[in-house]
């Protein structure tokens, strides 16, 4: 017998969110982008990415809270891990960066869940495929994507767009 993991959602009504100040994104182009991911790949080898998916209720619905990046650019909240960097932890200092209060007092207990997807990037173009081609031997990316417990209660902080 399979047994599927519970998740617990609560109405986006539980959570505080807070603002500051905005990051700014490193590139203003997805070819700057591109372009740095290849020097950045010619460093450290293949880039490892995480990303978090955070669910809420909005009308009885489940809903995934993206960060708003501009004026139209919206992702999920996560980032590049440092090399040799635990996946965990690095999702965890990534959300803390995120949308953790700027108090480290305040700061959320993240828990972190299952990994629901795997995402690479085969070379230095802008799609990523749910599979690492078998031709590919040296993908340029590897994102995961996790699940995040959410507490009933929790105080976040998003960057000011």
């Amino acid at each position: 017998m399979v047994t599927s993991p519970v998740v617990n959602t609560y109405p986006l009504s539980s959570y505080t969110f807070g603002t500051k100040e905005p990051k700014m994104e490193k590139d203003t182009s997805v070819a700057d982008r591109l372009a740095r991911m290849k020097l950045n790949y010619l460093k450290e080898g293949m880039r490892t990415s995480v990303e978090a998916i955070l669910l809420v209720q909005e009308h009885n619905h489940p809903h995934i809270l993206l960060l708003q990046i501009g004026n139209t650019f919206c992702k999920l909240p996560g980032g590049r891990l440092k090399p040799g960097e635990n996946e965990i932890e690095g999702l965890k200092r990534k959300l803390s960066s995120k949308l953790g209060a700027n108090s480290p007092s305040l700061q959320p207990n993240w828990q972190i869940g299952e990994c629901v997807a795997i995402w690479w990037r085969p070379n230095f173009e802008t799609i990523m495929y749910p599979y690492c081609p078998p031709h590919i031997t040296k993908p340029k990316e590897c994102k995961k994507l996790f699940l995040v417990h959410l507490s009933e209660r929790v105080l976040m902080q998003y960057p000011k767009i």
